[in-house]
């Protein structure tokens, strides 16, 4: 073989260093969710509440006995405290009026500000916690429209504590004419109050903040059971129920469609090539 064949052969020892690989681009910042279509969900949601009330006068004795039926249940299982929280306040004239205010009032105030907040500063979290509370939502009104119930303060031996004391301005009065009387299955107090507490837990997560977070998240569902069912308008078991709605709406939503994903993936046949 001539010098000049071997030099073809020989692979070159002079191979230039790899290039450096480009940067990765940076991620897209999320982009915030259409104020229009936040407006048609709430639209949405408002119209099958007002759907829902419309049925109410047609519906005031079976939503009458299905509460009488649920605090027999609590009865019998020693597990019901609406009636004694119900008397005790009645007797607090200062606490009641504070309760009144925080029932008419927190489920609105704390919610939709949170909502707004994520909407507006964290659009990468608000998608799916939108959809968990339009979930809740949904739950909640399938029950109404299934199971209606009348809340303990339509029953002998309990008092209205919120038409009772009052609350503060107009807006009080407003909220009781346009309240749905015979929803009190599942409580939707509850069933917000439960998202709002995921909601601080998640801006929460990291940093100095968390253990403020973990505790306002425990003590606002918490206070809010007390408050609803020691104002009569609620039986323990609509807190359960309400809690629950939110916790299946959540697993809906974060489990969902991982599940499909999988559900897909094991449906998918077999290729020629994977064969044995």
């Amino acid at each position: 073989m001539s010098v000049a064949e071997e030099r073809e052969v020989a692979p070159s020892t002079d191979a230039s260093p790899s290039a450096p690989a480009a940067p990765a681009a940076p991620r897209a910042a999320p982009r915030r969710s259409p104020l229009l279509v936040e407006l048609a969900v709430i639209a949405f949601l408002g119209w099958i509440y007002d759907w829902l009330q419309n049925l109410a006068p047609v519906r005031v004795n079976l939503a009458l006995r299905n509460g009488e039926r649920i605090l027999s249940f609590e009865e019998r299982l020693h597990i019901a405290p609406e009636r004694y929280l119900d008397n005790w306040l009645s007797h607090h004239y200062v606490l009641a009026y504070i309760s009144s205010d925080f029932y008419d009032n927190a489920i609105f105030g704390v919610t939709l500000g949170l909502a707004v907040w994520i909407w507006w500063r964290r659009p990468d979290i608000y998608r799916p916690l939108r959809n968990e509370l339009v979930l809740a939502n949904l739950i909640g009104f399938t029950v109404f429209w299934l199971f209606p119930v009348a809340p303990p303060r339509m029953l002998p031996g309990f008092t209205d504590i919120v038409e009772k004391v009052g609350g503060l301005g107009s807006w009080h009065n407003t909220l009781i004419s346009h309240a749905d009387q015979l929803a009190a299955m599942p409580s939707m107090h509850l069933a917000w109050a439960v998202w709002c507490s995921l909601v601080v837990w998640r801006l929460a997560s990291e940093g100095p903040w968390r253990r403020a977070a973990l505790i306002i998240g425990i003590a606002y569902p918490l206070s809010t059971a007390w408050v609803v069912m020691a104002t009569a308008n609620h039986y323990l078991m609509d807190v359960l129920a309400g809690t629950a709605a939110t916790l299946v709406a959540v697993a809906a939503v974060e489990l969902g469609p991982k599940a499909l994903k999988q559900l897909k993936t094991a449906a998918l046949p077999v290729s020629e090539g994977s064969r044995p």
